[in-house]
């Protein structure tokens, strides 16, 4: 039963989401493509905008991790509320800046608001390089609901291949609007999914009720439901959650892929309404932490000790098939609605800021097909990192979220300072990357300022530098700030080519 509701879910939703997205943009050209015609409404934006926040890490990750650790998993609440408030404030400066100036990608804004070509193949490499660990998380994720669903009968190899697949399935043709309908398709079941588990998580695990999980595991483990966790020495304590919970919220919104949705939205108003109610949403977060919890008192055992399949043995021993199902065909779109995404941002950052600069004569029908064949490509290079990289999904993430911070500095002082230079921008990337991968990083950073993020670390080093070197450097000209903050924006129509562009 379980494999025929998986099934089911899955050609449900690509078949629906190929039709959606196809009805709605004729996709010409990459904008056309990778944007959705920038025209996303409230509904549908909030479910683009959610689908990237409700991924497989969000369910498999955060219960593994309050299965393991207890106490550390709060930081989904805390990152997430950070996030949206710093969103409200940049994400309408974002779409202001790509709809006046005809941006398609990330590295579009770089380039034209510091007037430096260049700087948008270097940031787009950035950029392309930490979605690909980002969809890595979704691979991994993926890995083990497919063992669930069909036990040895499929390889890690197979089901990692057509996971990539089913991720290219989604945007080959039809573009970022299939993704928006699977990410709302998405949201829905893992919505259903939560509330039938959190309403009968007590019964399982003998508890009185959901809060009287939490005093079962504190029984059983005292300390787990405060920090630092199960472990007393360990180093997720008060100032770890702070500074990951910053460096997260910094970070999200410098993922190039959260660039191209804004752009995607038809209206300002759109994105701040989102970010107003998404922390509210992500209040969903606590009944995940209570399942981890809930499939620790209980005693679930996963494979190998891996946390990230904790939630899904605890279903799996404790709940019928067709729960398993439901559970596994969410964790299926958990991971393939949000890895498309970010598929299809890196194929878009390849074609325009990587391809276009060397041939700048390339048409856009060549282009669209590029970025087409390109998204084959980084699937097929995701799936490679996925199975030589191993980890739990929580140190993914910040793995992501510290490399992708390297360009926070960058874009949030792209809006507050406009002396900022890109020859700055490029010595704090570098200054930054050294703080945080050189071969003394780690244990410099671990003794000096133990539990601190390192990820923050780097970001402010790089701040710094990037403020001291465009104080000693050429500042963009007056063609690079041409955008004011009260200037109209130009209609959706406007070329692709990206033009100078300053908040």
């Amino acid at each position: 039963m379980k494999l025929t509701i998986v099934l089911l879910l899955l050609l449900a939703t690509v078949v629906g989401a190929i039709g959606f997205g196809r009805a709605r943009t004729r996709n010409k050209t990459v904008a056309d493509w990778a944007l959705g015609g920038r025209g996303m409404g409230t509904l549908l934006f909030w479910f683009m905008n959610a689908g990237e926040i409700y991924t497989t890490f969000a369910v498999f990750g955060i219960a593994g991790y309050a299965w393991a650790l207890g106490a550390p998993a709060y930081l989904a609440f805390c990152s997430v509320s950070l996030s949206y408030a710093i969103g409200y404030l940049v994400m309408p400066k974002i779409w202001r800046a790509g709809r006046s100036a005809g941006l398609v990608t990330q590295a579009d804004f770089f380039a034209a608001r510091y007037e430096a070509p260049w700087l948008g193949v270097v940031t787009g490499v950035v950029g392309i390089g930490a979605l690909i660990v980002y969809v890595q998380i979704q691979l991994v994720s993926l890995g083990l609901v497919v063992a669930l669903t069909f036990g040895d009968a499929v390889s890690p190899l197979v089901s990692h291949l057509l996971a990539g697949l089913v991720m290219v399935t989604f945007v080959l043709f039809a573009g970022l609007r299939s993704a928006a309908y699977a990410a709302a398709i998405k949201d829905i079941l893992m919505v259903v999914l939560v509330v039938i588990l959190a309403w009968t998580l007590a019964d399982k695990v003998g508890a009185s009720s959901l809060l009287d999980v939490f005093t079962l595991a504190e029984q059983s483990y005292p300390g787990i439901t405060k920090l630092p966790g199960i472990d007393p020495n360990a180093t997720t304590t008060g100032i770890w959650l702070i500074t990951s919970a910053l460096n997260i919220a910094l970070g999200n919104w410098v993922f190039p892929h959260l660039f191209q949705i804004s752009y995607s939205a038809h209206s300002p108003t759109a994105i701040r309404r989102n970010a107003i109610w998404q922390p509210i949403y992500s209040l969903a977060f606590f009944f995940i932490i209570v399942l981890g919890m809930g499939a620790l008192v209980a005693g679930t055992q996963p494979p190998g000790g891996n946390m990230n399949a904790a939630l899904l043995q605890f279903v799996s021993n404790q709940y019928p098939e067709w729960v398993i199902g439901l559970l596994a065909g969410t964790g299926f779109l958990l991971a393939l609605a949000p890895g498309s995404v970010l598929l299809l941002t890196a194929a878009s950052i390849f074609t325009r800021n990587v391809v276009t600069p060397l041939a700048p004569h390339l048409g856009e029908r060549k282009a669209l097909l590029l970025s087409r064949i390109s998204v084959v490509g980084f699937a097929l290079v995701a799936v490679a990192v996925s199975l030589l990289q191993k980890g739990s999904l929580m140190s993914i993430l910040l793995n992501a979220y510290s490399a992708i911070g390297m360009l926070a500095p960058g874009v949030f002082l792209a809006f507050l300072w406009r002396r900022a230079t890109a020859v700055g921008v490029i010595c704090g990337v570098v200054a930054g990357f050294t703080a945080l991968v050189a071969p003394f990083a780690k244990g410099y950073w671990a003794a000096t300022l133990p539990g601190w993020e390192p990820g923050l670390l780097a970001m402010a080093i790089n701040a710094a530098v990037m403020v001291a070197v465009s104080l000693v450097t050429r500042a963009p000209g007056s063609a690079g700030l041409a955008l004011g903050p009260g200037q109209p924006a130009a209609p959706a129509s406007t070329p692709s080519a990206a033009r100078p562009v300053t908040a």
